[in-house]
């Protein structure tokens, strides 16, 4: 059947009972991306299939990663740099087509990860089948890149599963457990992964029928005057947590579901146009942009890191934090405090994690065995990897060093979690700071996905190296950083929330400040991060950072502290809190803001950016915006502040921060790195 065929990334095998095993092993990756040259060898086999009609189709992975995460993003962006994008989506559409088209049984099996064109080749398939394996997961996270499906996903989807559950699908990019995807119709049968091919090979010999409730569902959410009814509420929906002026690919999705009718060759025309359209836009450029930015950062440190043990001196809520979260992730974890009942309370934060994150009771037993009490201290012996996230007082920390380093191992690292203090102070009397970094985690550490490694003169780069990939194995990004005061993200933070607190000061009401920023793109207004961080916590950075960036300190931050208004964690800081939720006051119908609020609030962030990059604080920008992103949640969509400032024009930000100096003092004077950038030659429209 294959007879004379050169296949390089497929291997397919005509079995005794006639079907057809089609493996998907891309030869030159580690995962199965698929490129135009995986779907060109696709195409070639479906054609040679249509002609010699097995009795049925089985595709399956033949890497040990997954089964595929999606198309080649690296092939998107030079499709979009020679303008063919539509032309390509178009051709991966045909190819799918062809396969759905087949006049034999199709049956995509399922191990790990199956994402975006994945998961569109399986709905190209008549049958799914996938493992029970906590690995696998099925999504189409395409609206994170700034698109929606492009080969078929958004046509074939919806009929299948119902508009509702196909939409949250699309518009959110969350990934589905087998179990989940088999709740919906999207999987018709979960199988252990020892059985997944002769599991696969039954199901297209026997097929299935979907349950009637399902088949109704797919067409009755899906008819012409279901779309007219659903459309505006899934809008309305959107439009909650996405500005369309933004993210304007999960708006184009809605509206060309709504619209689009008639045959399947329309509807994939239909989603070819609108996503090709959306390629083209700034956030979609922006946003694969972000996503190279993030693999970048998974790479820094490799997967060699040599640690099993973690020792955590420090249970408060970042230590115990830390703590809880390393042990989650499979390390054996001591944590230490003065007495048991500071621990006590991490513990029980750790417990609610484990119950949100490991349904499995057995499992989550290990999980939380591996996280144990100790107030001796006795496991820094055993440690390969110490973090001190102890309050934030030097000579404190140094003496917490001096008796670690008596019972450390040759080679354990030691770390520390401070978020202000210079590394060069922190280390300066130790034997070893060789082996000495920071390592910043942000809170909440089960959700910020950043964590500074900073760096100071004396550290080595094997330290670094170290843990980057300590980093990655807990599911973070690493970002190396120097070590001067606040390093990168809480230097470039603190003048943004400073200054919203001087606007706050000046009779501006939190919920307007809040508003404008979110309006710019912000994920959350400055007045409620700073609520959520905790007012003592930007107190204690902000005097650090005030003195060396030469910054105000707002009036009415000490008084809230004096009377025990500290924010979230108090139940009142700026807005009084309720079940972890700000009530946000209501503000006067006439009132106005004033017209240069936006610029009071985002220029400083970009301003002390700029500077952030002059000096050399990271590696290069792409660092820089990739940390900013990730540790602030800066406007993704814009790619980073210094990809905002090129954007936006640095000649044009420049002399607007002047008129802002002029008008509310110096702290809004242009750092130095602005000339450098309009030197540079930036100063053009576009990222």
């Amino acid at each position: 059947m294959f007879d004379g065929l050169q296949f390089q990334h497929w291997q397919p095998r005509l079995r005794d009972d006639g079907f057809v095993v089609l493996t998907l092993d891309r030869a030159d990756q580690r995962v199965n991306a698929l490129s135009a040259a995986v779907l060109e060898e696709l195409e070639q086999a479906v054609e040679r299939i249509a002609i010699g009609k097995p009795k049925g189709v089985v595709i399956i992975s033949g890497k040990q990663a997954g089964f595929v995460p999606g198309a080649d993003i690296s092939e998107f962006q030079e499709f979009d740099a020679k303008g063919i994008v539509h032309d390509r989506i178009r051709a991966g559409q045909g190819i799918l087509q062809k396969l759905a088209e087949l006049p034999v049984p199709t049956v995509c099996a399922i191990h790990g990860h199956c994402m975006g064109g994945g998961t569109e080749l399986a709905l190209a398939c008549d049958y799914r089948i996938a493992t029970s394996d906590e690995s696998t997961r099925i999504g189409l996270p395409e609206v994170k890149l700034g698109i929606y499906p492009g080969w078929g996903g958004s046509v074939r989807l919806p009929p299948l599963v119902g508009a509702p559950a196909a939409m949250d699908m699309m518009l959110t990019g969350r990934g589905l457990s087998a179990k989940a995807a088999r709740g919906i119709g999207l999987v018709d049968k979960v199988v252990e992964p020892a059985v997944l091919l002769d599991a696969a090979i039954e199901l297209g010999r026997r097929g299935t029928t979907r349950p009637f409730k399902q088949r109704a569902l797919g067409w009755a959410t899906n008819i012409w005057p279901t779309r007219q009814v659903l459309a505006p509420i899934l809008v309305k929906q959107v439009s909650r947590k996405a500005r369309k002026e933004h993210y304007p690919a999960p708006f184009s999705l809605i509206e060309t579901w709504r619209r689009s009718g008639g045959t399947v060759d329309a509807r994939l025309k239909a989603e070819a146009k609108s996503v090709a359209r959306l390629a083209q836009t700034p956030t979609a450029r922006n946003l694969v942009r972000v996503f190279f930015l993030q693999e970048r950062l998974k790479g820094l440190g490799g997967k060699e890191h040599g640690i099993q043990h973690v020792h955590v001196v420090g249970a408060g809520v970042m230590g115990g934090d830390i703590a809880a979260w390393s042990a989650l992730k499979g390390f054996d974890v001591t944590l230490e405090d003065r007495e048991m009942k500071y621990i006590e309370p991490a513990l029980q934060r750790a417990d609610k994690l484990y119950a949100k994150k490991v349904k499995d009771d057995a499992r989550r037993s290990e999980t939380r065995a591996r996280l144990v009490a100790d107030v001796a201290g006795e496991g820094v012996a055993k440690a390969d990897l110490v973090i001190e996230a102890i309050f934030e007082n030097l000579e404190a920390k140094q003496a917490l060093y001096a008796k670690a380093e008596a019972s450390l191992k040759p080679d354990a690292t030691l770390a520390s979690n401070t978020s202000s203090i210079a590394l060069d102070e922190l280390a300066a009397d130790l034997k070893a700071p060789e082996r000495f970094a920071g390592l910043h985690f942000f809170n909440p550490v089960s959700m910020m996905p950043l964590v500074e490694i900073v760096r100071h003169e004396k550290m080595d780069e094997a330290t670094q190296k170290r843990l980057a990939a300590f980093c990655r194995a807990i599911g973070k990004l690493p970002v190396p950083v120097a070590g001067s005061p606040g390093f990168l993200v809480n230097r470039i933070l603190m003048p943004y929330l400073l200054e919203a607190m001087t606007c706050h000061s000046e009779g501006v009401p939190g919920p307007v400040i809040d508003k404008t920023a979110v309006k710019f793109g912000m994920p959350m207004g400055p007045i409620e991060l700073a609520d959520t961080v905790g007012l003592d916590v930007a107190a204690s950075v902000g005097k650090i950072l005030a003195d060396f960036l030469g910054l105000p300190i707002p009036k009415g931050l000490e008084s809230k502290l004096e009377h025990g208004k500290r924010g979230r964690k108090d139940g009142e800081g700026f807005y009084v809190w309720e079940d972890g939720k700000a009530k946000k006051p209501e503000v006067p119908k006439e009132y106005r803001a004033p017209e240069d609020l936006e610029d009071r609030l985002i220029l400083p962030f970009v301003n002390e950016a700029v500077a952030c990059w002059h000096e050399g604080v990271v590696e290069d920008a792409d660092l820089l915006d990739a940390g900013v992103i990730f540790g602030t949640g800066f406007a993704p969509f814009r790619g980073g502040p210094i990809t905002y400032a090129r954007s936006a024009g640095p000649a044009k930000l420049k002399a607007r921060l002047e008129q802002l100096a002029g008008r509310h003092g110096d702290r809004f004077a242009p750092r130095p790195g602005w000339d450098e950038l309009i030197a540079a030659g930036t100063d053009s429209p576009g990222p």
